[in-house]
């Protein structure tokens, strides 16, 4: 059986952090799941490496016994193909008795703590340390079920309106309500819709990831929007009404006479709404953008160079 180095499965070194760790799992779960790598053999064993990754690196106490026994594993194999719990002269108090897996230090043999989604070296170490396997029956320790991810894709409309949802998860259909006014990136959290948890432990959370697709027609910029407007240059030169459509629906605006290409207008209160932040709003920016003529007539052609020639600009 050969040792696993679980820093190395999360791509980190024995220094990272619980935040890290929770990070670099988060990942890399999310590029290994079986619902983005359908019947994809090597993915589904990097995603069950990572979740055994996380299993003992995110547990303090688990983390603590595996790296004290890092540098001894070949001693604690040894010890083990002894077939007797503290062999070799090797002092065993320091981790927990080995037993409750390969048949010995448990009546009956087997993995008392129902680990057959970790790996033997798994069990080797955690099945049954701390005396919990010994013969005459054992105590299994309760233990949280893992955490799922998934990724929402919605149209910066669906993002704006908010309201329910139906998505996927391992087979199972969840309603979800959404709140106006998600980000693209943003995770929110469903407690106990992960995998059931152990022994009578608590079920994961179910991370959601949304993925707002770019809009051809609005930037949006935290809870601000901007929206390029053509407006005409009869309209630029005169003045007038312009119609507008925003999220909300339609809005008048005043173009002012003279406007030049390039003017911004603020509309208040027409941008992406707030999250959680019911009745709340950015703004709306318009860029005016003017629009030449095309397919003049000749009559039209004359009056622009009779324009042209009373404002001495005719070449």
């Amino acid at each position: 059986m050969d040792y696993k180095d679980y820093y190395k499965s999360l791509g980190l070194d024995k220094s990272a952090t619980t935040d890290q760790i929770k990070k670099a799992y988060r990942k890399l779960a999310r590029q290994y799941h079986p619902d983005v790598n359908p019947n994809n053999a090597e993915a589904e064993r990097k995603f069950k490496e990572i979740n055994e990754a996380n299993e003992v690196l995110s547990d303090e106490e688990k983390r603590r016994k595996y790296d004290q026994l890092g540098a001894d594993w070949q001693r604690y194999q040894q010890t083990a193909g002894a077939g007797r719990a503290g062999g070799g002269g090797f002092d065993w108090s320091q981790y927990g008795q080995p037993g409750g897996y390969g048949g010995y230090g448990q009546a009956g043999g087997g993995d008392p703590f129902g680990n057959a989604d970790f790996s033997d070296f798994f069990s080797s170490i955690f099945g049954g340390m701390g005396g919990e396997g010994r013969a005459g029956g054992h105590s299994a320790r309760a233990s949280a079920g893992q955490d799922y991810q998934a990724e929402l894709e919605l149209t910066l409309a669906e993002a704006y309106e908010g309201g329910p949802r139906t998505l996927t998860v391992n087979g199972k259909k969840l309603r979800i309500n959404i709140q106006p006014g998600v980000e693209d990136g943003q995770t929110i959290r469903l407690r106990d819709q992960g995998a059931p948890g152990r022994n009578g432990g608590p079920a994961g959370s179910l991370y959601i990831t949304f993925r707002i697709a770019p809009d051809p027609r609005y930037t949006r910029t935290g809870a601000d929007l901007t929206l390029d407007v053509p407006v005409s240059i009869y309209t630029a030169l005169l003045g007038g009404q312009q119609v507008v459509d925003t999220l909300s629906g339609p809005v008048k605006i005043n173009v002012k006479p003279e406007t030049q290409n390039g003017t911004r207008l603020r509309l208040r209160g027409k941008g992406f709404p707030i999250y959680k932040q019911p009745g709340q709003f950015g703004d709306l920016y318009l860029r005016l953008d003017l629009t030449l003529p095309q397919h003049l007539t000749d009559k039209e052609k004359e009056l622009f160079r009779q324009l042209a020639q009373l404002r001495g600009e005719a070449s």
